[in-house]
């Protein structure tokens, strides 16, 4: 039974994808190409890795032994880049998979990550935005080397380390009535008008999921990418909005908005630097874990 590492590097793909599709265009591979080297895997195997559904693809029991193997072998790798780029300048790049939700990687990576990557002109960074629970299962399942998402997802099986608290809150027209509330739940807003972030978005996810448990949900006039956007459409009395108190103070001194505190408890989340092993990390995702963690520090 032999892979090859593109192999192992296409199933991956197809797995984070969650279908062959999107896993073909991050390895640039065909579609018949890809498709022709998972069917040669289950020949291989004599076992299906792949369940076929209607909007993509899952890994079958098999699928996921192959995945977590797949995912220690590119881990090795990335170890051996490090180990390797330590005893000659210029060689071989290496690439951290770095996870994050959605207020993170708004208004903390951007300045985090342009200094590291200044510095660090060898390594790579993938970046990815997802909910808070689905980066704490993608770190346990081997998906990912660093991870930031809110404590209340959960952490067993991981190290988590303090990085900054998030709080929401409701953005308003500085004339909107609620504007001069001082505190305001969510559910007296299940009523509103509202600008949202795209709907595949952590921060967006998880506001949704606030309006599910009371069995309602939001009435979004428009669907926006990044709080500068939905800011700019709450301004001009499109509707209210959900987000970050740090991005809201950011961008108030130039718009006509105001913030109201949410009341309810999932509204103040801490945000924490997850991983699954830092001894196991490899020298790349261990510089930028050091990196991030004394940034919180601060």
């Amino acid at each position: 039974m032999q892979f090859d590492l593109v192999d192992l590097k296409l199933f991956l793909a197809i797995v984070e994808a969650g279908s062959i599709t999107g896993g073909s265009e991050r390895c640039g591979l065909a579609l018949a190409a890809a498709s022709a080297r998972v069917r040669a895997m289950e020949a291989m195997l004599g076992t299906s890795l792949l369940e076929r559904e209607r909007r993509g693809v899952r890994p079958t029991a098999a699928g996921e032994a192959l995945a977590r193997h797949a995912q220690l072998v590119s881990q090795q790798m990335e170890r051996m880049r490090g180990e390797l780029r330590e005893h000659a300048r210029g060689g071989l790049r290496g690439c951290v998979r770095l996870l994050s939700n959605t207020a993170a990687l708004e208004e903390d990576l951007p300045d985090n990550l342009s200094a590291w990557l200044s510095a660090n002109p060898g390594i790579d960074v993938e970046l990815q935005e997802k909910p808070s629970q689905e980066v704490a299962l993608s770190l346990l399942q081997g998906r990912g080397d660093l991870g930031i998402l809110s404590d209340w997802a959960g952490g067993d099986g991981l190290e988590l380390h303090p990085f900054r608290t998030d709080r929401l809150v409701l953005v308003t027209p500085a004339a909107h009535p609620l504007a001069r509330k001082r505190r305001v739940l969510f559910a007296d807003l299940l009523d509103q008008e509202f600008v949202g972030l795209a709907a595949d978005g952590a921060l967006a996810q998880h506001v949704d999921a606030q309006a599910q448990r009371l069995g309602a949900s939001l009435r979004y006039r428009v669907r926006l990418r990044g709080f500068d956007a939905v800011c700019r459409m709450v301004a001009r009395k499109v509707g209210v909005a959900i987000l970050p108190a740090t991005a809201v103070k950011r961008r108030r001194p130039g718009m006509r908005i105001a913030a109201v505190p949410l009341g309810d408890s999932w509204a103040t989340r801490r945000l924490v630097l997850a991983v699954r092993d830092r001894a196991a990390l490899s020298a790349h995702a261990r510089r930028l874990f050091d990196h991030l963690h004394a940034g919180a520090a601060k």
